[in-house]
């Protein structure tokens, strides 16, 4: 037994002696698969540095796999077609063309390789966006032009939006309803087309022309502009009266632009109202009511004296006066019977509208007065026209057209159809020849000479009170003749 023992320590001291020589092999096996394993990684993290991964795109040009420089060659020699989608309708298609990279964009491809890099391959899907660093003339100028064009043709057979407006009908102010359109908004497809990537197609998403809504602030901005328009008034100025003109009476029909002007389309009351004060205030073809020398009140018409309001043309100053919001206007446009169709008595109020400063003449008592501002300077004995053949003086209320001294008088009359007579003094009041002048020749100064020895038609003044006749009258007042 004493055997086995010794026979069993020695083979474990002999174990012991073998242990190291094992142990060193385990450590150079060790060694050698780091070192492999280094040498495989580190081939793995150049390759990865060097070349993109599987599956990733620069402007959707496939560069799994290459090295920088492979991939700008790639890019240099990759084709636009450059077509342009809007939605799924194409709407261009443009000239094939190259893509406008050079070798000073490496750095940028670089720095896309650098983003995209791991250290393990991946197979993960990328597609980056890269401009060129020139810019491409034809994409950026040329294509986005006929692009521009295309779209406006277009639009010429699409419906256009209908905006919501804020519209004044029959006194009322309302809203119409928006409705949408098919018109493609230009201005902001070509704000995305200028970012759209750098791809050979061009699918941009529609963008149509949106109506102005019924709540936008444009809508309610012209509802208070119409609102307005009904509120406001206009002070109408005609001689001494005042009208005040309001609004929400006279307009029944109006708009509002968007750059909120109003526009009326209705004139009628306007004009019907401009009408109703020109009846109550004008003079033309009305009567006067005079009051003679004697205090007698006679009723006179009004000739070549005498205003009207020219209707219409005043209408159109109210209608701008509300379309611009201003506040008062005063009647410019007079007319009448004058020598160029000119009103006369228009700045005259007292004494019914003829004034304290005119000619008065009595046919029946074949006399005149002149008076001055209310007093009377000068009255004379004359002779009217010849009542015998219908050459009277015309009755009603004229005016003084001008004066001339000497002048010469030519024309006709009954029994005389043609005459010429030289007189020192000449103030015409109708437009047909009538008017005062001195008559030398005339021996017959009764105050019934009228009746069959009358004058031509016109009022014969002494020559001895003539010259006094001619000095107290002045152009463009009255001659009221009854």
């Amino acid at each position: 037994m004493g055997n086995a023992v010794e026979q069993s320590v020695d083979e474990i001291i002999l174990s012991r002696k073998k242990a190291p020589k094992w142990y060193k092999n385990w450590k150079i096996v060790t060694l050698a698969v780091v070192l492999i394993v280094s040498l495989i990684l580190g081939s793995i993290s150049y390759y990865q540095a060097n070349h993109f991964n599987s599956n990733i795109s620069i402007n959707s040009v496939n560069v799994s796999g290459l090295t920088s420089n492979e991939a700008l060659d790639k890019l240099q020699n990759s084709v636009l077609t450059n077509e342009i989608y809007v939605g799924d309708q194409q709407v261009l298609d443009g000239k094939d063309t190259k893509m406008a990279f050079v070798e000073a964009d490496l750095q940028e491809v670089k720095k896309l390789q650098k983003r995209q890099w791991t250290f393990f391959p991946s197979f993960k899907e990328k597609n980056f966006s890269l401009i060129p660093s020139n810019q491409d003339q034809y994409r950026s100028q040329t294509l986005k032009n006929e692009f521009e064009q295309t779209l406006a043709e277009m639009n010429k057979d699409l419906k256009a939006p209908v905006d919501a407006k804020a519209i004044l009908e029959e006194g009322k102010i309302t809203i119409s309803t928006s409705i949408a359109g098919t018109q493609f908004n230009i201005s902001n497809l070509l704000a995305e087309y200028d970012k759209h990537d750098y791809n050979s197609e061009i699918r941009l998403n529609p963008i149509y022309i949106q109506p102005i809504r019924e709540d936008d602030e444009t809508v309610i901005k012209e509802q208070n502009k119409l609102q307005e328009l009904l509120d406001h008034s206009v002070e109408y100025k005609v001689q001494d009266k005042i009208h005040t003109l309001k609004g929400a009476d006279l307009i029944k029909s109006a708009s509002v632009s968007n750059d909120l002007k109003i526009t009326i389309h209705d004139q009628e009351r306007i004009l019907n109202k401009i009408a109703e004060i020109n009846d109550s205030q004008s003079t033309l073809g009305k009567e006067f009511t005079f009051k003679t020398h004697s205090g007698a009140v006679k009723k006179v018409k009004a000739q070549g004296y005498g205003w009207a309001l020219d209707v219409e043309k005043e209408a159109v100053l109210i209608h701008e006066a509300f379309e611009k919001g201003e506040k008062s206007v005063t009647a410019s446009n007079i007319h009448g019977n004058g020598w160029s169709g000119e009103g006369y008595g228009y700045d005259t109020t007292t004494n019914n509208g003829i004034g304290d400063t005119y000619a008065e003449v009595s046919i029946n008592e074949q006399r005149i007065w002149i008076y001055k501002d209310g007093k009377q300077v000068l009255s004379t004995h004359v002779v009217t026209g010849k009542h015998s053949t219908g050459e009277d003086t015309s009755k009603g209320v004229w005016y003084i057209l001008y004066k001339r001294t000497p002048y010469t008088l030519t024309g006709s009359a009954v029994g005389n159809p043609n005459y010429s007579i030289q007189v020192d003094y000449w103030a015409p009041f109708t437009n047909s020849g009538q008017g005062f002048h001195d008559a030398s020749w005339r021996g017959n100064w009764n105050s019934n000479a009228y009746l069959t020895a009358g004058s031509g038609g016109c009022v014969n003044v002494p020559p001895s009170v003539m010259k006094a006749v001619y000095d107290n009258l002045s152009t463009y007042d009255p001659v009221v003749i009854y």
